[in-house]
């Protein structure tokens, strides 16, 4: 069992950065791949960004190729996104999950957060 919790989000100017965090329970974190989805209002769930258990490969989705990193750090059981040059239409609930491998979707992952709010204004 994996328990994910989110933070980082908020409201942020076009153009600004943010970084997300997601924190993780458990012994074996590190035996996770990790992915991040965002579902934007109106919009079905839509993949990001995920990075193998310990980081030898990570994919992104290709209209945040450039400005979104994924990152982990095994020792503090977390998983970050950062997110540089947001635009409006990042504007969405960013979710971080966990899957036994790395994966683009989301019905291959067993775990997963509650979400966090990201708000871009123009």
């Amino acid at each position: 069992q994996v328990q994910l919790v989110e933070s980082g989000g908020g409201l942020v100017q076009a153009g600004g950065s943010l970084r997300l965090s997601c924190a993780a329970s458990g012994r074996t974190f590190s035996t996770y791949a990790m992915g991040w989805f965002r579902q934007a209002p109106g919009k079905e769930r839509e993949f990001v960004a995920a990075i193998t258990g310990n980081g030898d490969r990570i994919y992104y989705a290709d209209s945040v190729k450039g400005r979104f990193t994924i990152t982990r750090d095994n020792a503090k059981s977390t998983v970050n996104l950062r997110i540089n040059s947001l635009k409006p239409e990042d504007t969405a609930v960013y979710y971080c999950a966990a899957a036994q491998r790395i994966a683009t979707m989301g019905n291959n992952y067993n775990y997963w957060g509650q979400g966090t709010q990201v708000t871009v204004s123009s």
